[in-house]
């Protein structure tokens, strides 16, 4: 699996409109993508802005250029998120993922946490 994260600066009302939009338009979308594995939208207050991250899961380096193009290393951002948000990264990184750590949602009995006293 390839992790491809790329980031991004907003006002706090910019950054609750990319929220929307990442979770109203972008995920509903990538989910329609053969190789696409999940995602995350992540958020740091920096002062004033607030600094967002995006990490996207992928099956294949194959799948990432079905989505971004022939240079995958260049940021893909509509216009719609691009009108809510400061400034973009114009380009994202790309790693290996070497260990998944999520609990399998196959589970049937995931293994429960009990507190110390």
């Amino acid at each position: 699996m390839i992790a491809r994260t790329w980031s991004a600066r907003a006002t706090p009302d910019g950054a609750a409109a990319y929220q929307a939009f990442f979770a109203g338009t972008l995920l509903p979308e990538l989910r329609t993508l053969a190789g696409f594995a999940g995602g995350y939208l992540l958020s740091r207050q920096d002062g004033e802005t607030v600094e967002l991250t995006t990490h996207t899961f992928w099956e294949s380096v194959a799948a990432i250029h079905a989505f971004a193009g022939d240079d995958i290393t260049r940021s893909v951002v509509e216009p719609e998120a691009r009108a809510v948000l400061l400034d973009i990264d114009p380009t994202v990184t790309h790693r290996d993922v070497l260990i998944d750590a999520r609990p399998d949602p196959r589970a049937r009995h995931p293994r429960r946490v009990r507190p110390r006293h």
